[in-house]
């Protein structure tokens, strides 16, 4: 019989999946429709700037990527732990004094929100360190906007600052959001740092790669369909296997999910050239306050620059009609009003139509067992917990498991 183990997609799962079957003695075959790894955590090079597909951060508290990331060798860039935000034309900033002590005055003194928000943004910080992550995914489920109603925020801190800040991390702009993952996100971002690689956020992807020593990589092979033990490549080649992790989205390969598609949130992000001057004197997300007419959900001043100029990420969340010429003019007219930016050379536009999962029920983590399809088939991907990059990871590593124990449970029969 054929003893080989597949896995569709070089993504974070994928890769994690193979790293967890290394380790237990397998060498996988993984296919890839890709030219290169990562799906949806890739960069390319364009005009001499690195350009992430998306704006994309690591939150270095993530438990799985500190297990499986060496973060030396990835030459981490931090975010400072605040936000600019942009507000009736003026500029204001708030962070996290306990991280950071030089922030405590612009944070108090701030028109974002009350002293009264202020003090419930420090005691929910506080609340969280003290509460595991198991216990953030037991908790009841509500929106993320009822849980900040009931802490007790103002409508003026959740329309201000809360809003904007994530909807750029949950894609929506209602914050529709599970609490779990407000909760999560949270926590990660008050117990860890903001960070992208030095050299794009690709760079995570291709650390993954490079740990990999008994795994052959396909790439550029377009899956048309997994059924029973043969997966049918869109150019009619096949291949057997004894187990596969689908490590990429299930229901458009595997006949009988294909009523079980899943619901994906999308974003755009615009690159630009402008001026080398103090826009930002940190190294901070701008966030435009709220505009219910403006299309600008966050700006970000990435880590590459040139001589004279530096790059700029505009990231936009809001449903539109423009066409990419109009979303360009109006996106430069809209950095000139509420940010008073001047773009000097417009680079490229990303549109990721399936950028995060729209799931109803978050978790942190299954049994093996639960990742299991058919006799043969296994699922990975942030899809199977939750839509982060430590979701990912976990489901690769879980998955894996999963064939292990039942490759040792066919192996003692």
């Amino acid at each position: 019989m054929n003893d080989q183990i597949s896995i569709i997609g070089a993504g974070i799962s994928g890769l994690v999946a193979a790293l967890q079957l290394e380790k237990e003695g397998y060498s996988p075959v993984i296919f890839e429709s890709d030219c290169k790894v990562g799906g949806r955590v890739q960069s390319d090079v364009f005009d001499d700037y690195i350009l992430d597909r998306g704006f994309q951060v690591l939150l270095s508290a993530y438990p799985l990527a500190q297990k499986y990331l060496d973060y030396n060798s990835l030459g981490l860039k931090h975010f400072d732990a605040g936000s600019y935000i942009f507000k009736n034309k003026r500029k204001e900033c708030i962070g996290d004094p306990l991280r950071d002590k030089s922030l405590f005055f612009a944070t108090l003194f701030s028109g974002i929100g009350n002293f009264s928000d202020k003090l419930k943004v420090f005691r929910l910080n506080r609340m969280l360190k003290k509460k595991s992550i198991e216990q953030i995914f037991k908790d009841q489920e509500t929106t993320t906007l009822s849980y900040l109603q009931n802490f007790g925020f103002s409508a003026s801190i959740i329309n201000d600052f809360f809003t904007p800040f994530f909807t750029g991390i949950f894609l929506e702009t209602k914050l529709e959001t599970s609490s779990r993952m407000f909760e999560f996100i949270f926590k990660m971002f008050g117990e860890g740092e903001a960070v992208v690689p030095e050299h794009g956020i690709q760079e995570i992807p291709n650390q993954l790669v490079a740990k990999l020593k008994k795994t052959t990589i396909h790439f550029n092979k377009k899956v048309s369909q997994i059924v029973n033990n043969k997966i049918t490549f869109v150019d009619n080649t096949t291949e057997a296997f004894k187990y596969c992790i689908v490590a990429t989205e299930a229901s458009s390969i595997i006949p009988n999910l294909s009523n079980s598609e899943i619901e994906w949130k999308s974003t755009q992000t615009l690159y630009f050239e402008v001026a080398k001057k103090a826009i930002f004197n940190r190294n901070m997300i701008g966030l435009l306050g709220n505009e219910p007419n403006a299309l600008i959900n966050s700006i970000c001043f990435p880590f590459t620059e040139k001589k004279d100029v530096k790059l700029l990420s505009v990231t936009i969340v809001k449903e539109h009609s423009n066409s990419e010429f109009e979303l360009i003019n109006n996106i430069k007219k809209e950095l000139k009003e509420y940010f008073s930016i001047e773009v000097l050379k417009y680079l490229k536009t990303y549109t990721i139509k399936k950028a995060l999962p729209n799931l109803n029920d978050v978790k942190y983590e299954v049994p093996p067992s639960e990742t299991q399809l058919t006799e043969s088939i296994f699922l990975a991907g942030d899809t199977v917990l939750n839509g982060s990059l430590n979701g990912a990871m976990l489901s690769g590593e879980i998955a894996a498991k999963a064939v292990h124990e039942k490759n040792i449970g066919t192996i003692l029969k």
